[in-house]
């Protein structure tokens, strides 16, 4: 019996094999990022630090801006993202904001809506 098909959430991307093929450089960089003399690396010189993992120019765009919704589209995984996200002082609930065009506190509440059984439309229109 096949699994039910998944309901997407508005301006989310889906990370799947092709993302992961795309993304393999970037989601790389970000699992070094595990290490903290990684990250102070980065920190000092992103663009030599970029060049070490061959990213992608949409790839090093969107690095270089902060543009973590970029990075999605890229390839990048929001589990590798984190470790990047964080480096810029972003969380993961900061990028769900992001991703849906709420605040924070929207998202919060959305979140905490479908803990109480609600959907997906009705947190957001509730």
């Amino acid at each position: 019996m096949a699994l039910p098909t998944p309901e997407p959430i508005p301006g989310t991307t889906l990370f799947d094999g092709s993302a992961a093929q795309m993304g393999y450089q970037l989601n790389a960089m970000c699992y070094s990022f595990n290490d903290k003399a990684n990250r102070d690396t980065f920190l000092a010189d992103e663009a030599a630090y970029c060049d070490r993992f061959d990213l992608t120019p949409a790839q090093r765009t969107a690095v270089a801006k902060r543009d973590v919704l970029g990075m999605i589209a890229a390839g990048g995984n929001i589990y590798y993202l984190a470790k990047l996200a964080g480096i810029f002082g972003l969380n993961v609930q900061d990028v769900g904001a992001m991703q849906t065009g709420w605040t924070v506190p929207e998202f919060k509440e959305m979140l905490l809506a479908q803990g109480r059984g609600l959907t997906y439309a009705e947190a957001a229109h509730g």
